[in-house]
Order: structure tokens, then sequence, then C-alpha cells
């Protein structure tokens, strides 16, 4: 490959991460908190792709005024933007019911329970739910009502789940955290489809049959569809 080439790469890579980072792709690929390096990994492409076609074609010029001809490098070697065009015009979906049925619950004690807001209904994040529930044995939910949203997985017994994938870093490593669902369940449910569900909590527990991990319950009282969110993985969830 030669250096108009490389710089050709360069520079589509870092307008794909600019892309990216200033739209919701990125969250696709990484955890919300990433944006700002994401869009600054992009600037340093550009301006080395913008650096580097600079300089060949100064190089080039020189070549020519001493020896009159440059050498052609092989075209082929251009093949290697369609990867990234790929990445700019085409958005991969986030990761749903295939690999939550097929991947352990990921659910890890909290190092702490802050306060809950006296809403009502009590809108909490999947992972926050099933920490309280499980460590906490649901001492901060008790007579509250709770407003949950996930999209939904079946196991292989048909028992339903509200699940969202957490992330430590990027896509890669996002593991699922599970809440069964029991009460006031609609009829059919559609895996992948996205809930908004409103219940009370319930000690009831299962073990998931991927790991033996605890998989706690929520009473649903109602239980509607929703889009999918702009950010579809969970951020609450920590190591």
């Amino acid at each position: 490959m030669n250096r108009q080439s490389q710089a050709a790469v360069l520079f589509l890579l870092g307008a794909a991460l600019l892309h990216a980072g200033t739209t919701d792709l990125y969250l696709r690929y990484v955890k919300a908190g990433l944006q700002p390096l994401l869009l600054a990994s992009g600037a340093v492409l550009i301006v080395a792709a913008l650096a580097t076609a600079w300089y060949e074609r100064r190089r080039a010029r020189q070549q020519r005024e001493a020896d009159g001809h440059t050498h052609p490098e092989p075209r082929i070697s251009w093949l290697l933007v369609l990867p990234l065009l790929a990445l700019i015009l085409v958005a991969p979906p986030a990761l749903g019911s295939y690999s939550a049925t097929r991947t352990g619950t990921a659910l890890q004690e909290p190092l702490a329970y802050p306060a809950l807001p006296a809403t009502d209904p009590l809108r909490l994040g999947v992972v926050d739910y099933a920490g309280r529930a499980v460590y906490d044995h649901g001492r901060s939910l008790a007579g509250r009502r709770v407003q949950l949203t996930g999209f939904v997985a079946l196991d292989h017994s048909g028992t339903p789940y509200l699940v969202r994938m957490a992330l430590n870093c990027c896509a890669a490593d996002a593991q699922p955290v599970k809440v069964g669902l029991t009460g006031a369940i609609p009829p059919v449910l559609q895996p992948d489809a996205w809930l908004t569900v409103t219940g009370t909590y319930t000690p009831r527990e299962s073990r998931d049959p991927v790991n033996n991990g605890r998989i706690p319950f929520i009473e649903v009282t109602t239980a509607k569809p929703t889009k999918t969110p702009r950010d579809p993985y969970d951020e609450s969830y920590n190591n």
C-alpha cells in the first residue's frame, strides 16, 4: 500500500469515528462515557491523514523533478476502504435475546444503595432493580411501584425475562442482567421486543440455567410496548 492509500484509509477511519461519535451510532459499540475519546481519536486520525497526504504529494513532486516519473502502486490496496464504508453506512443491531439466553446473568452486588426518589412509579434500571432485589432483599423497594424498561428474552422453558445488556467498556464485553416477569404478563411475548413494565417487588427468585446466577422477579401489573431506547445498553453496571 502506498502512502496515498494509507492517507485515504486513515481519513476514512477518522471520518467513521467522528460520524459514530456525533450520532447515536457509537452507542452500538462503546458506552456513552467514551464519546470524548472516540471524537478525539477521529480528529487525530484525520490530522494524520492530511499530513500524510501532504507529505506524499510533496515527495512525489520532488521525485518527478529528479527523474521525471513516479512508480505506480497496486490499486487493489484501495479495497481496504470497503470495511470502513460499511462501518459508516451500516449500523449493527444491538445485542439482544439470542445473546441473553446463551449468556449467564452478570448481576453483581452493588457497592452501595443510594436513596431512591419519592416518585410514583419509581423508574429504575434493570440492573439497579435486580441488585436491590437480590442483595438488599428488596428493602428499598418494599411498598413501591417500580417501572423498568428492557427487552424480552425467553429461556428454554419459556420463562420470560426483562433484560438489559450491561457494558464494562464496549459491546464486545456486554453481558445480560435479567429480571423474571410474573403477574399480569401479556399473553404473547416476542423476543427482542422492548417493554416498559410497572409492578412491585416480589421475593421470588430463580437460577439462571446458563451459570446458576440469581435472577429476581418483578410482579407485573402493567406492561406496554415501547420503542428501543437511544442507548440500548445499561450503563449503571460496574465491576
